[in-house]
């Protein structure tokens, strides 16, 4: 099964953007419209996810959110992409980034 991956200068405009790394990582820094919704979750907190529009997965570095991406597809759901180079490249580009935790934002 191929994974599609999109990098983070080419995310759609109003796309939603899953988060599926730990708290500690989300809480640490997350692009400031993602959704946080734990790998671990995803199956059983499926309805969450939209099915139509564009669902752009991410983790820290593309690993997990990849594996994300191969189950939703496996669901049925044909409109996921995997963000390549995750949160470590979307920081490395200079994109605007919040924390949770009154830290300046990074990417664990």
């Amino acid at each position: 099964m191929r994974i599609p991956v999109i990098d983070a200068g080419q995310l759609p405009a109003g796309a939603y953007l899953l988060d599926v790394r730990e708290p500690d990582e989300w809480s640490a820094g997350h692009a400031p419209d993602a959704v946080h919704l734990p790998m671990m979750e995803v199956p059983v907190r499926l309805e969450e996810i939209p099915r139509d529009g564009d669902v752009v997965v991410v983790c820290r570095s593309g690993g997990r959110s990849g594996q994300v991406v191969a189950y939703l597809q496996q669901q049925g759901y044909d409109n996921v992409v995997n963000l390549d180079g995750g949160m470590l490249d979307w920081a490395a580009g200079g994109r605007p980034m919040v924390s949770e935790d009154g830290q300046p934002a990074r990417v664990l």
